[in-house]
């Protein structure tokens, strides 16, 4: 059991949406971007990831509501999408003649040893970011138990000056309309350096917390802690709860980073009935670290969603974010059987 009231299943259309852009990921591989000659292609996406993690990792049936621009790139990007099984059917499409609208883009190194990853966005007046609150029904997603989980977070509303308000609606009426809400504190500088900064983002998340119910990331706490200090998180967690008493779970990874290719990995979550904490994974290999934190989180909500409690959805989200640090690119090639295992033990012999 957890603290959290999830409607059943078996009324629901979606276990999970999420509201987020979809992004076009470009990666040199072992090479560096500015001397590459080739790319490989992936979708990402932070609010994404999570619900393309559920669907293809552990089966629920999840939804995207994104807004693309219908040209050859905004194809790939859906066709992307529905490779990995997530539902399309809530994407707006715009006309990049009309409406003067595009689709991002980004390139992404991993890095290597003391080379850390780097990154380069290309996300200016894309089509999510000019999304227009009367152009989604949320009733009719969230009406009559269509969806038990909806999601969002800090990239979303950092995009633009609109989404805030967007992402504010939707959460608003999932939670009215008995939806489990979660938001992720994501941060990004490169979206919020022109707006204000992080000071502009707290006053965004500060609008947006009193609607979740479960948030990813805790202000005031160094997640990076090389030992994990058990009464500063709970202090942490103690003061976001104080400030918006509805939320009731508050879920984060712990992360040491030795190399590029080598961290100390951890995860931990918060109730008013106690502190879980996974085993930690030290010195573990990584291949890509983009998306495991996204990957954290929807395994923490697939253990949620499913009843087996805090120390079981803990435990899942971080086995989870470990295997997806050992395959390229934002999304998680793992199996459920695989993330299982791994919360059961630790063993990377082969299997035959």
């Amino acid at each position: 059991m957890t603290v959290l009231d999830i409607k059943p299943e078996f009324e629901c259309r979606w276990n999970l949406v999420s509201l987020g852009e979809v992004m076009l990921r470009f990666d040199p591989g072992d090479e560096r971007i500015h001397t590459t000659r080739q790319f490989r292609v992936f979708e990402g996406g932070g609010e994404y990831n999570v619900a393309r993690s559920l669907r293809k990792v552990f089966a629920q049936r999840t939804a995207i509501v994104t807004a693309l621009t219908r040209n050859p790139i905004g194809s790939l990007i859906e066709d992307l999408i529905l490779q990995g099984g997530v539902d399309t059917s809530q994407i707006l499409w715009r006309s990049s003649e009309i409406d003067q609208t595009r689709n991002g883009i980004y390139f992404i190194e991993r890095g290597f040893g003391l080379r850390a990853p780097s990154s380069c966005f290309d996300r200016e007046h894309t089509a999510v970011s000019q999304i227009q609150s009367h152009e989604i029904d949320w009733n009719l997603i969230f009406g009559e138990i269509k969806t038990q989980w909806f999601h969002t977070g800090g990239i979303f509303a950092g995009l633009s000056d609109s989404t805030p308000q967007i992402a504010a609606l939707a959460m608003q009426i999932a939670s009215q309309q008995g939806a489990m809400v979660s938001y992720d504190l994501n941060y990004r500088n490169s979206l919020w350096k022109t707006r204000g900064g992080r000071l502009a983002a707290n006053e965004v998340n500060n609008r947006l917390l009193p609607f979740a119910d479960v948030v990813f990331g805790v202000p005031d706490f160094d997640s990076k802690l090389s030992r994990f200090d058990e009464r500063q998180f709970t202090a942490a967690a103690e003061k976001l709860h104080a400030q918006f008493p509805n939320v009731k779970i508050i879920a984060t990874t712990l992360r040491e980073v030795e190399s590029a290719n080598r961290h100390n990995f951890g995860g931990t979550i918060w109730t008013n009935q106690g502190v879980f904490t996974a085993r930690n994974y030290f010195k573990t290999e990584v291949f890509d670290r983009v998306g495991s934190g996204d990957a954290f989180a929807s395994g923490v909500i697939y253990g949620l969603l499913t009843g087996e409690g805090e120390q079981f959805a803990v435990d899942c989200g971080t086995a989870h974010a470990v295997l997806a640090m050992t395959t390229p690119g934002d999304n998680s090639m793992a199996t459920s059987d695989e993330v299982r295992q791994l919360m059961q033990e630790m063993n990377a012999e082969a299997k035959r």
